[in-house]
């Protein structure tokens, strides 16, 4: 059945790129690229893989818990070297369609991970999950690390003791893992609406099982328009609170090009980078991706008679602009198109001065 709608998928992709239209919907959350996306130093990242049926699905999910700092889907634990989608479901390969999951254990716990990941699988299902039927759809967790693989055989046989029937939930050593082809990667997110295994209920489920602490909720916060109407300039205001676009070619930083952050002009929260900004001709500041979609809503938005997807701050539900997918390949294909009045840049030689020293190793990584 997924094959069918792979075909279907990439028929309509290319349909949709010969037109050059520019607009898609998008679900909002999820990531691209999310190992350039977190602020840790990569000391404190660990790693571990979940196979659970079908990785778009999957993959999604995982996205969508607070302390997953990126997510890459690929072949696990097979019997040849960079195998393709279509040496995989021929099952002579024996590789399972498997998430990599990149987490900050100072922010999820792994014993949390794996109870969310049972609540998206039959674990007593034996190469079958969903419509989808084949060994490259078997469920597993793999390690790689003694500590972590002795967390997960223990949480898997506690779990284990939920079912009347046997748990076919593998629970070894990562043997090798390869990327999948780039049209897999973050395929909700490109295809919202798309083939999915996974109860939609759960993807909420899951962005509320991990929820900030008290303690770490004041730093950024929402301010009253009042507030906002005293503190912005008129252009600022209607931007942000009116949903208003400011002129092309005639703003802040369309043409800017210093390294630095850019934040939100509301709530000061950090949103993007310079090094995921390009020059794409539109007359508006343009970049490839957010620091983390975690902290921006994308939403549907039919106003001026056109379908775009909106772009709004999360923390300070402020208007920033619109998102297509005529970006740069090599960067994602996605074009945040962002209005210089909904944000604020800090210069890197500013950026300890000013508050925001940890995001510098964004900026020394790329």
């Amino acid at each position: 059945m997924r094959n069918i709608l792979i075909l279907l998928g990439i028929v309509l992709g290319i349909a949709v790129f010969a037109t050059k239209s520019g607009f898609f919907n998008k679900q909002k959350v999820a990531t691209k690229e999310k190992e350039n996306e977190t602020i840790m130093d990569s000391r404190n990242v660990k790693e571990v893989y979940f196979a659970g049926g079908c990785f778009w699905g999957t993959e999604h999910f995982f996205q969508q818990v607070r302390g997953v700092v990126g997510t890459e889907v690929g072949y696990a634990n097979g019997n040849k070297q960079n195998p393709t989608y279509e040496e995989v479901v021929s099952h002579t390969t024996g590789f399972a369609e498997t998430v990599k999951v990149k987490y900050d254990p100072e922010q999820v716990d792994l014993k949390l991970l794996i109870d969310l990941y049972f609540k998206t699988i039959d674990p007593t299902s034996l190469n079958k999950q969903g419509n989808d039927r084949g060994d490259q759809y078997r469920t597993g967790i793999y390690s790689t690390d003694k500590a972590t693989e002795a967390v997960i055989k223990a949480e898997v046989e506690k779990l284990a003791k939920n079912y009347d029937k046997p748990v076919v939930v593998e629970t070894i050593p990562l043997k090798n893992f390869y990327r999948a082809e780039d049209y897999h990667q973050d395929y909700l997110d490109k295809n919202p609406g798309g083939y999915c295994h996974i109860e939609p209920g759960l993807f909420e489920m899951a962005r509320n099982a991990n929820p900030l602490p008290k303690k770490s909720e004041t730093k950024y916060q929402k301010q009253d328009k009042k507030v906002l109407k005293e503190k912005l300039t008129p252009e600022q205001y209607k931007v942000t609170q009116e949903n208003a676009t400011e002129m092309p070619f005639k703003n802040e930083y369309w043409d800017e090009t210093r390294e630095g952050i850019y934040v939100d002009i509301t709530t000061g929260e950090p949103l993007f980078i310079s090094t995921d900004k390009f020059e794409s001709g539109c007359g508006w500041p343009s970049f490839s991706k957010p620091i983390t979609k975690k902290l921006i809503d994308e939403k549907l938005d039919r106003s001026v008679g056109m379908t775009r997807v909106e772009v709004r701050s999360k923390t300070g539900d402020a208007h920033l602009g619109h998102v297509f997918n005529d970006g740069p390949a090599d960067k994602g294909g996605l074009r945040y198109c962002i209005n210089s009045a909904s944000l604020k840049f800090i210069p890197k030689a500013e950026m300890e001065k000013k508050g925001y020293g940890e995001y510098i190793s964004l900026l020394d990584k790329k």
